[in-house]
């Protein structure tokens, strides 16, 4: 099912419907401040496991994000988020007790995102919780990343449970920085340029 949502100022109605599809276990496509993403719900063990087998992963290997809305998930750390959410960032910290058991793994660090994109917040703040997050990548030798909703949902449709349409995307991912040593480590520069 394709939501079109206007990203400056979503529609609740819509919104709720997509938060139901969360709710239920359900994958859905959703456009960020970068790249279009999966995602499904922190709290759905079985919808993280399927995000895997979508992106043909192990469970264990997969290298999955989440997103928040704003930064009261993460009342513990630095300026230097303050400075650059929400934004095209995906910090990496350590993790709680919680995410090796979600995730099956002994991982110690999570990737972290607030993107600047008002649908996604909208859904966050319904669902109550973040959601697990992955970028959507394209198969094509030149594009990393499909921008256009409708080839979206062409190739998609049948595999996910909903997907949103906010627009075309951007083509770059979001910049990922390693904070879980203390350092701050650029490990891969995308659209986002850090302020420290």
């Amino acid at each position: 099912m394709l939501y079109i949502i206007h990203p400056d100022n979503p529609d609740s109605r819509k919104i709720r419907l997509v938060v139901d599809i969360l709710n239920k276990g359900g994958i859905i496509i959703y456009p960020t401040d970068s790249v279009y993403s999966l995602g499904c719900s922190l709290q759905k063990k079985r919808a993280i496991e399927k995000l895997a087998q979508l992106k043909g992963v192990k469970l264990k290997k997969a290298n999955f994000s989440i997103i928040c809305s704003d930064l009261s998930h993460l009342a513990d750390y630095t300026k230097l988020l303050n400075k650059n959410l929400p934004g095209p960032f995906t910090f990496i910290l350590t993790a709680s007790s919680q995410i090796p058991k979600l995730f099956d793994t002994n991982r110690k660090t999570i990737g972290i995102r607030i993107p600047n994109n008002n649908i996604v917040k909208a859904i966050i703040e319904e669902l109550g919780h973040p959601l697990v997050t992955t970028s959507l990548h394209d198969e094509d030798d030149i594009i990393e990343y499909t921008t256009d909703p409708s080839l979206i949902e062409e190739k998609w449709e049948k595999l996910v449970d909903g997907i949103v349409d906010g627009g075309y995307g951007n083509n770059i991912a979001s910049t990922v920085v390693d904070l879980s040593d203390g350092d701050v480590e650029i490990v891969r520069q995308g659209i986002g340029e850090l302020l420290e």
